[in-house]
């Protein structure tokens, strides 16, 4: 307040001015909230959350609270902490909810958690919101338990797409995003569960 706008903005970057509040969760050592200046690489954020926990490796990270695209380890370790440079990656910055995940981590699984939290939570007004949103929990459940087709993973991609952009709110289009940041970057790791299509018995 003191040193005026100006000033403030200039400790990020041109596109995104200024300071941001990041909260480190997950696979870390030292989880915390911290402020740094907008266009902090994102490495430094992680060394500043004390690296992966157990000397294990970055496998995924979440940018912005869950309804934001997942990013692979390679997107995210050569990004910046700015609202362009995350786009740019494919994702959002959101609201600095960083969370890691290591190579411990069944992308599949923690998905279908998501998922179910967005299924529950739909105030169920928009159509694409309240039904998506069961859907893509059921096939995701479904890949989990190993009993999905490599076409529900098509099904499931065209749900995420009916959602986005068709609904009141943002609700519905944080349910899809995840889904498909998980279908571009960990695909084979979806289709490594699933199964090729049952046989039809023919009636002799």
């Amino acid at each position: 307040m003191e040193k005026g706008g100006e000033w403030f903005s200039k400790l990020g970057t041109e596109g995104s001015g200024g300071t941001k509040i990041f909260c480190i969760s997950g696979h870390v050592t030292k989880p915390g909230v911290f402020e740094l200046p907008l266009g902090t690489p994102f490495k430094k954020v992680l060394e500043m959350a004390g690296g992966i926990r157990s000397g294990r490796k970055l496998k995924a990270v979440i940018p912005g609270g869950t309804s934001m695209k997942i990013l692979s380890a390679d997107a995210a370790m050569n990004m910046n902490m700015s609202y362009e440079d995350i786009a740019k990656m494919g994702s959002a910055l959101g609201s600095g909810g960083v969370i890691i995940m290591d190579d411990s981590t069944c992308m599949v699984s923690a998905l279908c958690h998501m998922m179910r939290f967005y299924e529950e939570e739909s105030c169920g007004q928009c159509t694409p919101c309240r039904e998506g949103a069961g859907w893509m929990w059921r096939i995701l459940d479904r890949v989990v338990k190993r009993k999905a087709t490599f076409s529900d993973i098509n099904l499931l991609s065209d749900v995420t797409k009916q959602i986005e952009g068709h609904t009141i709110c943002a609700f519905g289009e944080g349910s899809a995003w995840p889904v498909q940041g998980l279908l571009r970057h960990f695909r084979k790791e979806i289709e490594s569960r699933c199964r090729d299509e049952p046989l039809i018995k023919k009636k002799i």
